[in-house]
């Protein structure tokens, strides 16, 4: 038997503090991904008009599809579920005009995800069903619209969601402690 004592376990204030410091380093993480990708991406397209389809074209393409479809999707599920709802109901009327901006970006940025898609999977099966222009075209519009929603998230929105948040964890600590009060 160790003779050391155990660590205490953290009040659950300070446990959803550190739990919602994780979730916002989640999703920065995640921004940092969506522009690797976005960036992988233009690479790719340069390489089809260059060198054409070829194995590191098709690996990239599965690279970029295995992103926007899997993470870059579930993070602005994410967004919408844990950053958006506190936001839009802490009636600063500026703040929810641009979570609304937000949130109409993710449907546009499926969108232009569901006209690129297609063009991907067909590079990343080896398949000339590609169309070159379309990607050629549609990248830089998918991309400077990632970017700014990115640049977004990052200046305003989620440092206010941290405020709103922090706000809100603290009004529950205070009315739980007051219905602790005999």
């Amino acid at each position: 038997m160790s003779s050391t004592p155990s660590a205490a376990r953290p009040a659950r204030h300070e446990r959803s503090a550190r739990s919602e410091a994780a979730g916002f380093q989640a999703l920065d993480t995640a921004h940092a991904a969506a522009l690797s990708m976005l960036e992988q991406f233009a690479h790719l397209v340069e390489q089809l008009a260059g060198p054409g389809l070829d194995d590191t074209a098709r690996r990239h393409a599965h690279e970029v599809l295995r992103y926007f479809d899997g993470p870059g999707r579930h993070h602005h599920e994410d967004e919408e579920r844990l950053v958006f709802p506190a936001l839009l109901s802490c009636g600063d009327d500026g703040l929810v005009a641009q979570v609304r901006r937000l949130q109409q970006d993710h449907l546009w940025l499926e969108q232009d995800w569901r006209e690129l898609q297609p063009h991907l999977q067909a590079v990343a099966e080896g398949m000339n069903g590609y169309d070159l222009p379309l990607l050629q075209a549609a990248l830089p519009v998918f991309a400077a619209l990632y970017q700014d929603h990115i640049s977004l998230e990052e200046t305003l929105v989620y440092p206010a969601a941290r405020r709103v948040l922090h706000r809100q964890r603290e009004a529950r600590h205070a009315r739980l402690a007051a219905s602790a009060q005999p």
